[in-house]
């Protein structure tokens, strides 16, 4: 095993009480580093170890591996549990156990050469196609730069999106996506944000061609739309749109929480000290109005994380959860900014977790991923749909599949997040 591998996460036996503490552990301690994450731009490596023991690295991993194949419903909630701590841990977190699911697509010997010795691999991932692949007899050559890679620094593999041209030994042309073990990989340290600093998502590149043997690579149509397979569980054939968004924005949820802590911390200190009577009513209203925001978002992602859970297929399904983690998105957005914007120069005047809070919610929310827009537009194609006419079905339905499928899962929004 890789000696960035940590020790066992929780065993199959192990308690609900046992898992909570684990995931407890691991709050605690992406919180104490939180503001160290932000300065280095990296996890300390106690938070990165305790997130690891915590279960996130397994949690999508097959049983036949020792992992838990567990649900959306549970990872929501623990990652929003770190995310009260540090968004950008839990952002890790959620990206270690996203990326299992995907590594599950691969053919058995691939899955053993990722978790033979350990379900616990840290996975990471730049799932926008670059480079090329060039085929061999038993594999390919790949080469080339993938941005953005998320928890890159902690990982022990990463999964790579490749465009591959088209002749034998494929059909057609098409992008795979490549099992490539961390140490063949340089990092360029490129990510300069104005939020989730401590994500580390650099760039990774593969300079020196490497041999990817055939059995570690599969086809990433396939890894988006959940085909099912031998040994896949529901939480491998969920679509790929059906959980992200919920998964992506339960950071945002923990770090609104985080930050109206905090807010209510100073609030109770204003209102007693400095505020006349007639002002104290604009704290309790933005209070009020801030619960409401974050409750209401945590509602709308619970919703969608059971509907990932129930096994749906069903493209309505995928565009309506993004449409509501879209919409918790732009809730928690909302809430921060009020928190900011009422605190003022409390907030704002030097770091603390309210303008760290403030900070990562805009960027998360800037995530492709969960960006209003597009789900909009995919929801509205979906409803339209139903509504052309029956000859015309099977060509909007096919226009909605496209466009689902050509929207990258990862990528970032550069402008906004303010990465140079």
């Amino acid at each position: 095993m890789n000696e960035r591998q940590t020790a066992s996460a929780q065993g199959a036996g192990e308690s609900m009480t046992e898992a909570h503490s684990r995931i407890a552990d691991a709050a605690t301690s992406a919180g104490a580093h939180a503001s160290t994450a932000d300065t280095t731009g990296r996890l300390a490596g106690e938070t990165v170890t305790l997130l690891t023991r915590a279960g996130f690295a397994r949690h999508f991993v097959p049983r036949a591996w020792e992992g838990t194949e567990g649900t959306f419903t549970e990872l929501l909630a623990a990652v929003a549990a770190v995310g009260e701590g540090c968004a950008s841990a839990a952002w890790c977190a959620a990206l270690w156990a996203t990326h299992a699911k995907y590594a599950a697509h691969l053919p058995a010997e691939g899955q053993r050469e990722l978790w033979g010795r350990s379900p616990d691999v840290r996975i990471a991932a730049g799932l926008r196609p670059s480079g090329s692949a060039a085929p061999l007899p038993d594999g390919w050559l790949l080469s080339g730069t993938w941005e953005c890679v998320s928890g890159i620094t902690d990982a022990d593999w990463l999964l790579l999106a490749a465009p591959v041209a088209g002749g034998p030994p494929l059909p057609a042309p098409g992008i795979r996506l490549f099992a490539v073990p961390a140490a063949s990989v340089r990092i360029h340290q490129s990510w300069c944000s104005t939020g989730m600093r401590g994500t580390g998502s650099h760039t990774a590149l593969v300079e020196m061609p490497v041999v990817v043997p055939e059995h570690r690579t599969c086809a990433l149509t396939d890894v988006m739309a959940g085909l099912p397979g031998p040994g896949r569980a529901h939480c491998h054939t969920a679509p790929a749109y059906l959980g992200a968004g919920v998964l992506m924005c339960a950071p945002a949820l923990g770090a609104a929480r985080r930050a109206l802590r905090e807010w209510t911390v100073w609030a109770a200190r204003t209102r007693s000290r400095t505020r006349p009577d007639g002002d104290r009513a604009g704290l309790h209203l933005v209070l009020a109005q801030v619960a409401d925001d974050i409750e209401a978002a945590e509602l709308l992602l619970r919703d969608a994380a059971l509907r990932a859970d129930s096994g749906t297929r069903a493209e309505r399904d995928v565009v309506r959860n993004r449409r509501v983690a879209a919409a918790a998105a732009q809730l928690l957005v909302t809430a921060v900014e009020r928190l900011f914007r009422e605190a003022g120069v409390s907030a704002c005047g030097s770091p603390g977790p309210l303008e760290r809070a403030w900070r990562d919610v805009h960027v998360l929310a800037a995530h492709q991923a969960l960006r209003r827009e597009t789900a909009a537009f995919q929801y509205a194609a979906s409803v339209f749909a139903d509504l052309a006419p029956a000859d015309a079905g099977a060509d909007g339905a096919d226009a909605l599949t496209q466009v689902i499928s050509q929207t990258p899962l990862h990528a970032e929004v550069k402008e906004t997040a303010g990465v140079h």
